[in-house]
C-alpha cells in the first residue's frame, strides 16, 4: 500500500478561484461503496470504517490537507452556449494527494451541499445518481478510459424532489478521484473577466503542478507555454475521445465545463454505452439536435479545445493556435487505432495494416449489427479466438461477406497476452456490458427491495473484465 502524502496546492491560486464552503450535514451515513483498491494507491486504505465515515460523510479534513473545502469557480459553454453562471453548485474540492506514481489527484465530492454556485438548487445527490456514476467509472476503468475514480458513496437519507425520476427519492453523497477538477471552464471564467493575471497564474499553476514536462519542454526549446500547455490539452483531449471510441461510451454532456485539462473523463450525468454501432446516438434525453451523438463526440471535443484556445489567444497574441488544433484529428486517429488493436487484445504490427483495422472493424459492426460488447469479446486475441467466436450466439454475422475483410486482417495479428484467453472472463457466455437496461434493473432492486447484490455483482464483473484484459487496455 502506498503512504499517504497529502499536497494541498489549489489555495496557491488565492483570491478568485474558490470560495470556502461548509459541507451538509445529513441525517445518516449508510456505506453503499467503498473503492478499496484506490484507497491503497492513495494511502489511505488503512482507514477504518469510523474514520471512512468522517472523511467521506462528515468531511473531517484529512491530516495535513485542505483545513475547508473549496468550491470551484469556472464558466462553461452549455450545447453551445454560454454560462458566466457556473461553479461548483454541489460539489467541493476536499483534498489533495499523491498516488503511488506521484501524480497529483483530487478528492472531490457530488451532493455535498449548497455553495454560492448552487443557482437554487439543493445541492444533492440522487442515490440513483450516486450509483450510476459508480457504475460508470469502474466500467471505463476497465475498458482503459481516462476517467475520475469513484472513491466512496454514502447513502445520506434525505427525501430529493427531483423531475426526471419518481420522488421522492433516496439521497447520497459520492467522493471521486481525478487527475485534476480544473476545467476549460476555468480559463473560460478569467477570459470572460479579461483578467490575464489571473489567467497568466492559473496557466502556470497547472504546468507547474500537472504538466511539469511541458513547462520544462517550453524553456528548453525557446516556445511559449500557451502554445506547449495547448498542444499538450489536445493531444491528451483527442486520446480520451479514441477511448470513447473505442469503449462505444457516449458522455452526454461534452460541456467546456466537463472538460478537464488532463483529459480525463469525469461527470458522469446521463451517460449510455453503446448497444451496437450507431454514430447518431445519443445519451442525454434532451440533447435534440444529437449535438452530443457518439459519431459526433471527436467534433465537440474540438469544438470545446477552440474554446480553450480563445482563452490563452491574450497570454500569446501572435500564437497560430489554429495550427496547434489541426493536430485533433489525426491524433485522435492514431490514437483509435492503438486503442482498438489494444481493446482486441492484438499486437501492433506498426504497418499500413494497423491502419485498416478501424475502418474494417466500424465497416463490419455497423453493416452486421453485432452487439458491441459482444465483438470485442468474441474477438479478443483476433484470430487466435476463432473457435470461440463461432460458438457465440453471433456466428451467423461471422461467416458474412462483411466479416470475410476482417477476418483477413485478424490472420495477420497476435494476441498481445496469448495466456488470457483461458481467464475465467474469456469462458463466460456473454460479454460484461453496461448497458441503460441493465443499469435500470439494478437500479430498480435497490429502489424496490434495498437489494444491492445485482450492483455488487456487476462491479465484480467489470473487475473480472479488467483482470482479464490487464496489459491490454
Amino acid at each position: 500500500m502506498a503512504r499517504y502524502e497529502p499536497c494541498p496546492v489549489l489555495p496557491e491560486l488565492g483570491d478568485g478561484f474558490f470560495d470556502v464552503v461548509e459541507a451538509a450535514r445529513f441525517p445518516k451515513h449508510v456505506v453503499r461503496f467503498r473503492n478499496e483498491r484506490w484507497a491503497e494507491r492513495v494511502g489511505l486504505g488503512a482507514l477504518d470504517d469510523a474514520a471512512w465515515e468522517a472523511h467521506f460523510a462528515a468531511f473531517a479534513p484529512l491530516e495535513a490537507n485542505l483545513p475547508e473545502p473549496l468550491a470551484l469557480r469556472y464558466h462553461g459553454h452549455q450545447f453551445g452556449v454560454y454560462n458566466p453562471t457556473l461553479g461548483d453548485g454541489r460539489g467541493f474540492l476536499f483534498a489533495q494527494l499523491r498516488d503511488d506514481r506521484g501524480r497529483l489527484l483530487d478528492l472531490g465530492t457530488k451532493g455535498s451541499g449548497q455553495t454560492p454556485w448552487s443557482r437554487g438548487g439543493d445541492g444533492r445527490l440522487t442515490l440513483k445518481g450516486g450509483v450510476r456514476e459508480v457504475l460508470a467509472t469502474e466500467m471505463l476503468e476497465a475498458l482503459g478510459v481516462s476517467t475520475s475514480k469513484s472513491m466512496s458513496l454514502f447513502e445520506t437519507g434525505e427525501k430529493l424532489m427531483r423531475g426526471d425520476e419518481p420522488s421522492p427519492t433516496r439521497s447520497s453523497v459520492l467522493v471521486r478521484l481525478g487527475h485534476s477538477h480544473i476545467r476549460f471552464g476555468t480559463f473560460q471564467r478569467f477570459a470572460y473577466a479579461k483578467d490575464t493575471a489571473r489567467l497568466q497564474r492559473l496557466l502556470d499553476h497547472v504546468v507547474l503542478h500537472y504538466m511539469p514536462e511541458v513547462g520544462a519542454r517550453a524553456r528548453e526549446r525557446g516556445a511559449d507555454l500557451p502554445a506547449a500547455f495547448l498542444r499538450a490539452v489536445t493531444q491528451k483531449s483527442a486520446e480520451l475521445c479514441a477511448s470513447y471510441t473505442v469503449a462505444g461510451f457516449v458522455h452526454g454532456v461534452l460541456n467546456t465545463d466537463n472538460m478537464n485539462i488532463n483529459g480525463e473523463s469525469f461527470d458522469y450525468g446521463p451517460w449510455r454505452f453503446l448497444p451496437k454501432y450507431d454514430p447518431e446516438f445519443t445519451a442525454a434525453y434532451f440533447d435534440h439536435t444529437g449535438l452530443y451523438a457518439f459519431g459526433k463526440q471527436p467534433s465537440a471535443i474540438l469544438w470545446n479545445l477552440s474554446r480553450l484556445a480563445e482563452c490563452l489567444r491574450p497570454l500569446s497574441p501572435a500564437t497560430p493556435f489554429a495550427a496547434l488544433l489541426d493536430e485533433f484529428e489525426p491524433a485522435f486517429d492514431r490514437a483509435v487505432t492503438a486503442k482498438l488493436a489494444r481493446r482486441l487484445g492484438l499486437r501492433p504490427l506498426g504497418d499500413d495494416v494497423d491502419a485498416l483495422l478501424a475502418p474494417r472493424v466500424f465497416a463490419f459492426l455497423e453493416a452486421s449489427g453485432v452487439g458491441y460488447d459482444r465483438f470485442f469479446f468474441d474477438w479478443f486475441g483476433g484470430f487466435a479466438s476463432e473457435k470461440r467466436a463461432v460458438e457465440s450466439p453471433a456466428t451467423r454475422a461471422y461467416r458474412g461477406e462483411h466479416f470475410a475483410a476482417l477476418l483477413e486482417l485478424f490472420e495477420l495479428y497476435e494476441p498481445i497476452d496469448e495466456a488470457a484467453l483461458a481467464h475465467a472472463y474469456f469462458q463466460r457466455a456473454a460479454p460484461c456490458s453496461l448497458l441503460i437496461d441493465e443499469v435500470e434493473q439494478i437500479w430498480s432492486r435497490i429502489a424496490e427491495a434495498d437489494d444491492w447484490s445485482a450492483f455488487e455483482e456487476k462491479v465484480a464483473s467489470m473487475r473480472e473484465m479488467d483482470a482479464a484484459t490487464a496489459g491490454c487496455c
